[in-house]
């Protein structure tokens, strides 16, 4: 077995994984100044950051047809291009529809990209590193996330709009994506399930493990291929028979975003100006974040092919749980004082002096801050003092909130993260895989945008024990899904998988 040259066409593949991570974790440093610079609402900065979903969701319903279509790697090719359109214009935009739009581009290569990367590793990988392989995919991703973290902190302090040197520098990425991606080969699967050509297909899979792999690989696919009567239809994948493999996928990716992941990564710097940290220590905060995910990302693909994908599951959405439920415990306790140098810290001075009747008050909740706070500003005020202000005031234990987090990004990065595609790219049978991934697929991109759209919203108006609360009961759901439906594929080919669920 070539293992060399499997994991290094894996690797370029999944690189797409890595202009995913990044996209979604560069827009976290970009925030204040994208929220000064277009004078956005939190509304409209919930849109501007998870509009990208949008895009996403177009990428993942039309992603899977035109990969059954064109191939896989004619598809991510595309995506290179979408990720390298978005990096420039979303840098150079001047109006707020314009930024909406590139953000838009760059979710459809997104879409895209963390649907087809794992489809082509899946079929060219052998069974016994199929999971790890796959895994590279959610590895590139952690990885985009870290250096997206890291970029934003050495370039915050650029004069001007940092912001815009923050979302330009994804193009070098995604130009180098672009050429690595001529170096790898079509899927075999692909070539034998949509053209017949075997020996071509044969070829490339004695250059992965050998003749004899080829030989029993190219067999197990002409076997499938026999079985198939037509092309898979959305009404073969909604049929009775497909009941097993439904439930499975379409929980795994409710529950992988609903979770609360994808808030935790656009807004962390965000979330630990709210535990009352300074802009420095939040982006440091951030790095750590990332460095977190991308050591236990490695873990996870240590371990899913020798511990399985439903234990990991398991842990990890035990751990989720327990994490969130260490956050809520943190912000409930917090409280906030209004003191001469708490007030002090206020930069606009008609504030400072309107809530200057507060000093020597001491509030329990956000939500009391708010009540108390509401009636002495207008509205304008009001909404900076919600943005820009609160962190000023509260006292917390922020070690703890810290701990949570990473504790949080570790479970999340061994479980619901790299299994979820796993699985995804093993459960459904080849007629109806490209069919079946971008509705799932879109699925995921819904739920995450709800996250995402809402999640400013929720710290501002539900306060940080709730929302943190809210995704802890979500989490402590997703552990009884894991535990009641999901069905171990370790160790198995794909056309084993296929028989297995399709006949339980």
């Amino acid at each position: 077995m070539n293992k060399s040259y499997t994991i290094s066409i894996s690797f370029i593949v999944a690189l797409g994984g890595f202009l995913l991570g990044f996209d979604s974790a560069v827009i976290s440093g970009a925030i204040s100044g994208i929220r000064t610079y277009f004078e956005m609402s939190d509304w409209e900065l919930g849109f501007s950051v998870g509009c990208v979903i949008f895009g996403a969701m177009a990428g993942n319903i039309t992603a899977g047809p035109l990969s059954d279509r064109f191939g896989r790697k004619k598809v991510l090719i595309f995506t290179a291009i979408l990720f390298t359109v978005s990096a420039l214009w979303s840098a150079t935009a001047t109006t707020y529809i314009a930024f909406v739009i590139a953000r838009i581009i760059g979710g459809i290569g997104i879409g895209g990209a963390i649907l087809i990367a794992p489809i082509y590793i899946a079929e060219i990988a052998p069974p016994k590193l199929r999971g790890s392989l796959v895994s590279l995919n959610q590895l590139n991703i952690v990885i985009g996330i870290s250096v997206a973290y890291f970029s934003n902190y050495f370039l915050k302090d650029i004069e001007g709009e940092s912001w815009r040197w923050m979302l330009g520098v994804e193009t070098i990425p995604a130009i180098v994506y672009f050429f690595a991606l001529f170096l790898v080969p079509r899927s075999p699967r692909w070539l034998i399930q949509k053209l017949n050509k075997v020996e071509l297909a044969e070829k490339i899979l004695i250059r992965i493990g050998g003749k004899e792999f080829a030989k029993t690989t190219c067999d197990e696919i002409l076997r499938g291929v026999a079985k198939k009567q037509a092309k898979g239809t959305y009404a073969d994948f909604f049929s009775k028979r497909m009941t097993t493999i439904v439930i499975i996928a379409f929980g795994l990716a409710f529950f992988q975003q609903i979770t609360g992941i994808n808030a935790i990564f656009y807004y962390a710097p965000t979330i630990f100006e709210q535990a009352g940290g300074s802009t420095d220590a939040s982006f440091l905060q951030a790095i750590v974040v990332g460095l977190t995910n991308l050591v236990f990302t490695l873990v996870a693909i240590r371990l899913i092919d020798k511990l399985g994908r439903k234990p990991l599951l398991i842990i990890g959405t035990s751990a989720m749980a327990t994490a969130l439920f260490m956050a809520t415990f943190a912000f409930n306790n917090a409280t906030y004082d209004f003191t001469s140098a708490t007030i002090g810290k206020i930069s606009n001075q008609e504030i400072k002096t309107a809530l200057e009747p507060l000093n020597g008050e001491t509030f329990n909740s956000q939500s009391e801050v708010f009540e108390n706070v509401q009636s002495l500003l207008n509205t304008s005020q009001f909404t900076e003092f919600k943005q820009n202000e609160i962190k000023n005031f509260i006292s917390i234990n922020s070690t703890l909130v810290l701990i949570a987090i990473l504790l949080y990004v570790a479970a999340f990065a061994i479980s619901l993260g790299p299994v979820m595609w796993t699985m995804l790219s093993e459960i459904f049978p080849g007629n109806v895989k490209g069919i079946a991934i971008s509705i799932v697929g879109f699925f995921n991109s819904l739920v995450s945008y709800t996250v995402t759209q809402f999640f400013p919203w929720e710290l501002s108006n539900l306060g940080p024990t709730i929302t943190f609360a809210i995704y802890a009961v979500l989490s402590v759901l997703s552990l009884l899904f894991v535990l009641k439906y999901v069905v171990e594929t370790k160790g198995k080919s794909l056309e084993e998988v296929e028989e297995l669920l399709i006949r339980s």
